[in-house]
């Protein structure tokens, strides 16, 4: 019964991690997603520039606030 236990919990540390490192944010993400040729990539690649253009908007109505 020992033996049965420690053979588990050894096999249970041996194995690799099952939740691999996510790389890069979510922008460079959804970057790579609108660059490739699926379908639906061109909405991507448009949600991005419409987040741009806010991004700026917003950027020049704070910087006339000051």
């Amino acid at each position: 019964m020992r033996w049965t236990v420690f053979f588990i919990l050894l096999a249970g540390a041996c194995t690799p991690d099952s939740s691999p490192a996510r790389a890069g944010t979510q922008r460079e993400r959804d970057s790579v997603l609108g660059a490739s040729k699926l379908p639906g990539a061109q909405g991507v690649l448009g949600a991005l520039r419409a987040a741009d253009s806010a991004d700026a908007r917003n950027a020049r109505l704070d910087s006339v606030d000051r």
